[in-house]
């Protein structure tokens, strides 16, 4: 891991870890706050599985599953040329991966809080950590597409 994306990750792995706490310490288990009507609303939930749900229960195996993309990652961002859209999304990556699993080996549980409604879906519940996973998700797909994973470390 670079040191440029050490410093990015932490600044976003503390936007997730202070919002959690906050979430954690002044939202009601369960409770919806309005926040516009219809479309946005803080609820705190603890979830015990993965996206939607799924693996609910299964801790050890998501902590473990968490553990081995983090180490995947480390070693993949080396095939990808050192420019912003890159580090940040790195970045990014690591603070989403590191924050869910921080919740998952101290509480057993993520806390999500972040529950939108729309065109009358009401999305999962989720929490930062999961929105830097996405984004930095898009952002590295772009960068596979602009062809910027084949940065001549790759190529040896």
């Amino acid at each position: 891991m670079k040191k440029k994306n050490i410093f990015l990750a932490i600044i976003f792995l503390l936007i997730d870890i202070i919002s959690k706490l906050l979430i954690d310490k002044y939202v009601m288990l369960d409770k919806s706050y309005k926040i516009i009507n219809n479309f946005f609303y803080i609820t705190k939930v603890y979830n015990e599985g993965a996206s939607w749900s799924i693996m609910w229960g299964m801790r050890l195996i998501l902590i473990i599953i968490s553990i081995v993309i983090l180490a995947c990652i480390i070693v993949y961002q080396k095939r990808f040329k050192d420019n912003i859209r890159n580090n940040i999304a790195f970045s990014l990556l690591y603070a989403g991966i590191i924050g869910n699993l921080l919740d998952r080996v101290i509480n057993g549980y993520v806390i999500d809080f972040l529950d939108f409604k729309i065109f009358n879906y009401d999305y999962p519940v989720f929490n930062f950590a999961d929105i830097f996973i996405v984004i930095g998700i898009f952002l590295l797909c772009i960068s596979i597409i602009k062809k910027e994973d084949e940065n001549e470390i790759s190529s040896r």
